[in-house]
C-alpha cells in the first residue's frame, strides 16, 4: 500500500535523470507491495491469524522507521504540531490498522488479486463522497467512475454464474475499501505541513498502539512463529520458517518500499506517486498467479481492468474539491497495506 504522503512538488533542481530515478523508486515499491500479498499468503496459511499479521505488519514497520531515522540522524523528522495527532491517531487507526486487518481477512478468504483490487474502489469512494455528501461540483467524471467500478467488480465476482466468492471476503475487501476512503478524507483534513517521514512512522506507531489493546502481541503462538509454512502453489514443496516470512513481510513488503516511496518524494508529486503506485494490483494478481496459481478467468482480468480504469477516473477528481488540502495522502494498498 502507498506511503501516507503530502502533496507538494518536487524539488525545482529536479533533472530528467532524477524524475527517472522516482519513478524506477516507485515502480519497484509497487512491485514489492504487490508480491508481499503472496507472501502474506503464506504467512497467514502458517496459523496467524489476519489481526495478528496485521499488528505484528504495523509495529514491526514502527520500530523499523525509528530505526533508519535514528541511524540517519533524523529523529528530528518526527515532531509534529499537537494538534496534529489526533488526526495522525485516526490515520494511523483507520489507514494503517483496520485496514490491514480487513486486507489480511481478504486474501485469506479470495484470490490475491480480487481482495485488493476491492481495496482499490476507496478512492471512487472518496469521488462519490465529494459529489453526493459534500454537493460539489466534480463533473461527470464521479458517476464514469462509479459505473465502470461496479460493472468491474460485477466481472470480477462473475455474477452470471453459480461460482459464489466467500462473503466474509468481500465484506473484508469492501470494509478495506472504506477504511482507505476514511484514511484520505481524514488525510485531507489535516492542517499544516507534516514530513512524509513523521506522517509515515506516526500512522503506525498509532496502529501499534491500537494493536496493544486489542490483539497484543504475546498472543501470538512461539510455536507457530517457529515452525515452518509451505510457499504454496508451485512452490508447494519449499517451506519456509514462518518468522522468516514475518521478516520479510515486514522488511520487504512494508519498510523498504515506504521507503523507496518517501525517496520518490523528492523527484515526484505525491500525486504521481500515487498513480505509478495503482501498479501494485497487476504485480499482486500476476505474482499470485504465476506463484499461488490463483488463475482469473477472462472476465475477471477483464473486470479488474475495468476497476482500475474506473479508480484512474476517481482519482482526478482535483483535491481542492475535497475538504483541506494541507496534508494529502496518497492511496495505499497494504495500506496499505498491501
Amino acid at each position: 500500500m502507498t506511503i501516507p504522503t503530502i502533496e507538494s512538488a518536487p524539488s525545482d533542481r529536479a533533472t530528467d535523470s532524477h524524475v527517472v530515478l522516482g519513478y524506477a523508486q516507485v515502480i519497484v515499491a509497487a512491485a514489492l507491495f504487490g508480491t508481499n500479498a503472496s507472501v502474506s499468503k503464506a504467512v497467514l496459511d502458517a496459523g496467524i491469524a489476519p489481526r495478528q499479521l496485521a499488528a505484528l505488519r504495523c509495529t514491526g514497520a514502527a520500530v523499523g522507521l525509528l530505526a533508519v531515522l535514528v541511524a540517519v540522524g533524523a529523529l528530528g523528522k518526527l515532531r509534529v504540531p499537537w494538534r496534529s495527532l489526533p488526526h495522525l491517531a485516526v490515520l494511523g487507526v483507520v489507514g494503517a490498522a483496520l485496514i490491514q486487518w480487513f486486507y489480511f481477512e481478504a486474501i485469506d478468504r479470495l484470490p490475491v488479486g480480487i481482495a485488493i483490487l476491492l481495496e482499490f474502489t476507496g478512492p471512487v469512494l472518496v469521488a462519490v463522497y465529494a459529489r453526493l455528501v459534500q454537493r460539489h461540483q466534480v463533473g461527470r467524471g464521479v458517476w464514469v467512475a462509479l459505473a465502470l467500478s461496479l460493472a468491474g467488480l460485477a466481472l470480477v465476482a462473475e455474477v452470471w454464474t453459480d461460482t459464489r466468492l466467500d462473503p466474509g471476503g468481500l465484506a473484508a475487501g469492501a470494509a478495506a475499501a472504506a477504511c482507505l476512503a476514511t484514511f484520505l478524507l481524514v488525510g485531507r483534513h489535516s492542517s499544516g505541513t507534516i514530513d512524509p517521514a513523521a506522517s509515515a512512522f506516526w500512522t503506525f506507531a498509532f496502529a501499534s498502539l491500537f494493536w496493544v489493546a486489542i490483539e497484543p502481541l504475546w498472543r501470538v503462538e512461539g510455536s507457530v512463529l517457529g515452525g515452518t509454512t509451505s510457499l504454496g502453489g508451485r512452490l508447494d514443496g519449499i517451506d519456509l520458517p514462518v518468522w522468516l516470512g514475518l521478516g520479510a513481510v515486514i522488511v520487504f513488503g512494508t519498510l523498504l518500499p515506504y521507503l523507496l516511496d518517501l525517496a520518490a518524494l523528492a523527484h515526484l508529486t505525491a500525486t504521481t506517486v500515487g498513480a505509478v503506485g495503482m501498479l501494485e494490483p497487476v504485480v499482486a494478481a500476476v505474482v499470485a498467479w504465476a506463484w499461488l496459481e490463483q488463475a482469473l478467468s477472462v472476465a475477471q482480468v477483464l473486470g479488474g481492468l475495468v476497476i482500475l480504469a474506473g479508480v484512474a477516473i476517481a482519482l482526478r477528481v482535483p483535491t481542492d474539491l475535497l475538504p483541506h488540502t494541507a496534508a494529502v495522502p496518497s492511496a495505499p494498498t497494504g495500506a496499505a497495506p498491501g
